[in-house]
């Protein structure tokens, strides 16, 4: 075959048309809509029926009913409580994902199964499960108390119960990434003399800190919503260790819907606005570890 009837048989090929695509999925437009019309069922009308029945009160009400004492109180016994819960598992969450990577030993699967224990337990189970150990006539407890330690029925036990229920969401989102990280950079920099602290600093860190800031949003409004483990172990004591979905059960006992629902406006609010600024400053790491690199 002659040079030319080569480039004649090329083009031909190329020129003939191409077969479509076959997405697994409709298109843009249908799947665009499906998605809208769910977030919508599950998530926006819900939202905005809780806002709607808050605008049936004035101001004056509004206001009463979500500045109280004892509901100011609550707010900043639930918002403080799972702030440092949150940040408690960041730390041994970041602990426990980086044994599990970075370690074999006997008993790794029973652990690594363990994590999502709190996932699919009830949260009344592990409330009642806390109390029965932390009580002062707990297995735990009984050996505590006499030292004046007391850990349940207090700030202590709901700081506890968070804690418990929120630990798989920094794990979980941290053991990917580090199962994925490069080994290499942390090899390289040792060679080059870096100590272990600098090496986790300035190769480890950077790569986990997006999925930590992950991890603790997620901890972090899991548990601000969390009711079912703390009301065991909590105390519900007013303006002691009364937390806000406490108040809000209390009014819709009473049948006070619309101070409810405005109680629960208050948290949405404060959750978007944390939840807000987290993102930001993942948004802000991204951008500064893409600059770096």
């Amino acid at each position: 075959m002659t040079t030319a009837a080569l480039s004649i048989s090329l083009s031909a090929m190329g020129s003939q048309p191409k077969r479509p695509t076959r997405r697994v999925l409709p298109g843009f437009n249908l799947t665009l809509g499906y998605t809208l019309f769910y977030l919508s069922l599950i998530v926006l009308i819900p939202l905005s029926a809780l806002l709607f029945k808050t605008f049936t009160l004035t101001w004056v009400e509004f206001w009463a009913a979500v500045a109280s004492p004892r509901v100011v109180a609550s707010y900043r016994l639930t918002f403080g409580a799972a702030f440092l819960a949150a940040l408690v598992n960041v730390f041994f969450g970041l602990l426990l994902a980086w044994v599990l990577v970075r370690y074999q030993f006997p008993g790794k699967k029973i652990i690594d199964a363990l994590v999502d224990l709190p996932f699919a337990l009830p949260t009344a189970v592990a409330g009642i499960s806390l109390t029965a150990l932390l009580a002062g006539n707990g297995w735990i407890g009984q050996y505590l108390e006499p030292l004046g330690i007391q850990l349940a029925f207090n700030r202590n036990g709901i700081v506890i119960a968070l804690i418990f229920i929120s630990l798989p969401f920094v794990v979980r989102t941290v053991q990917p990434v580090l199962e994925d990280a490069e080994k290499e950079l942390e090899e390289a920099a040792t060679c080059l003399g870096a100590s272990r602290f600098q090496t986790f600093r300035y190769v480890i860190f950077p790569s986990i800190a997006p999925a930590l800031l992950t991890g603790f949003a997620m901890a972090f409004a899991r548990a601000v919503g969390e009711y079912g483990s703390v009301i065991f172990i909590a105390g519900n004591m007013p303006m002691i260790s009364e937390i806000t979905p406490l108040i809000i059960i209390g009014k819709l006992e009473q049948y006070d819907y619309a101070g409810a629902t405005a109680v629960a406006t208050v948290m949405l609010a404060i959750s978007f606005v944390l939840l807000l600024v987290i993102n930001g400053l993942q948004s802000w790491q991204r951008r500064r570890a893409g600059g770096k690199s």
